[in-house]
């Protein structure tokens, strides 16, 4: 494997404290005890979204908080590819409440919620959404923070990354480290009810913040190579096992931890064309963010071949031991065995099943060279008619 870290220097951060567990999720008030601060025994926002509340998932979260002395306040608005105006709902509810701390308790765009509110509530600071948007665009504060992943996917828990809806197609994002958490909740438990078809949208799109982080272009170094690796590991062992057997709680497990490992990585060394290419589809089409990504997949990764090779190589390594010849070979066997896994998990594989039109492509293609944050990490240059035979490929 190449040292990425060899040549120059790295930095790299993540989450102060992690609390991983089955029933992890029932002591939430203990833990936001140890990191509320001045906040003991206010008022938190609980930010989650509707499926989540109505099941009865949230449900010994609150009575853990209001047992510590906190007065949990739930908002229970936030849909997939959350919009500027349910994010402000949430920052508002924040506001009105007074809320000394904010929990987000759900999938990625529930934490990503989260993140923002508990940014833009801080009583001391003046902050409007807005300012937010771009890397590292300002220093703020941000009130108390704790995560609870209830899907193995997107990694938020453990990002400074969140993603918005600023328009009908167009999405902006906010990296700022502000975002990082002070504390993740991992409990297995909560996503035993995962449908398969969300259990291996979600776990692929895990296993592509894991394949980016290892190849991309910037801040790539020696700490997120080996959380991307054994991010792999994991989630290769385990995606098909968690979608077949839904209720193991072994697989599951061990694919919260991948998708959690696969964040820190991504979030060091951020994440490049896969997810330029996956945007659109969700933007325009409104297709689930990880199953975008997989439909794109294997034909971006057969793009990025020629200046990715070894990389890819190394990667087979840790998903097909077995694998034989050289490094071309290898990284050719990586991309087949990542196409096929789509299918075997029982997603659709082509743009065509999802309702795409082929005459949709072009503007596809042009909606994707405005993901330049994300293009420019990509081993390979993308230019808009590259993005466009990639969704050919993928048609």
């Amino acid at each position: 494997m190449q040292d990425a870290g060899l040549q120059q220097g790295y930095g790299f951060q993540t989450v102060g404290h992690i609390d991983a567990g089955a029933g992890a999720a029932r002591r939430l008030g203990e833990l936001l005890a140890r990191f509320a601060g001045e906040a003991q025994g206010g008022a938190v926002l609980v930010v989650t979204d509707p499926g989540i509340r109505a099941g009865g998932l949230l449900e010994p979260a609150l009575q853990s908080l209001r047992q510590a002395g906190f007065a949990p306040e739930v908002f229970d608005g936030v849909c997939a590819d959350p919009p500027d105006h349910v994010v402000l709902q949430a920052c508002e509810l924040a506001r009105r409440a007074g809320a000394r701390a904010v929990v987000g308790f759900g999938g990625g765009s529930s934490m990503d919620v989260a993140k923002i509110a508990a940014c833009v509530a801080h009583p001391e600071q003046s902050l409007e959404l807005a300012q937010l948007y771009g890397v590292e665009s300002l220093r703020v504060r941000r009130l108390p923070l704790l995560q609870v992943p209830t899907t193995a996917g997107t990694g938020s828990e453990v990002t400074r990354v969140a993603i918005v809806t600023t328009g009908a197609t167009t999405k902006s994002g906010i990296v700022n480290s502000a975002l990082l958490a002070d504390a993740v909740v991992l409990d297995a438990e909560l996503t035993l009810g995962l449908p398969p078809a969300v259990t291996a949208a979600t776990g692929i799109d895990a296993m592509v913040h894991a394949i980016e982080a290892y190849t991309s272009a910037h801040r790539k170094n020696p700490m997120s190579d080996m959380l991307a690796r054994e991010a792999l590991r994991l989630l290769g062992a385990n995606l098909l096992r968690a979608v077949q057997q839904g209720d193991d709680l072994a697989a599951r497990e061990h694919m919260l931890r991948g998708a959690m490992l696969a964040g820190m990585a991504f979030d060091n060394a951020p994440v490049a064309a896969v997810h330029a290419l996956a945007y659109p589809l969700g933007g325009l089409h409104h297709l689930p963010h990880g199953l975008s990504n997989s439909l794109v997949l294997p034909h971006v990764l057969r793009f990025n071949l020629p200046a990715a090779t070894e990389h890819y190589a190394e990667l087979a390594e840790v998903l097909l031991p077995r694998a034989g010849g050289g490094s071309e070979a290898r990284a050719q066997a990586l991309i087949e065995h990542l196409a096929d896994l789509g299918a075997r998990s029982g997603l659709p594989t082509r743009l065509r099943e999802c309702g795409i039109a082929e005459s949709g492509l072009e503007l596809l293609a042009r909606e994707a060279m405005g993901q330049q944050r994300l293009l420019r990490n990509n081993p390979r240059p993308v230019t808009e008619a590259d993005a466009l035979a990639v969704y050919r490929a993928a048609y």
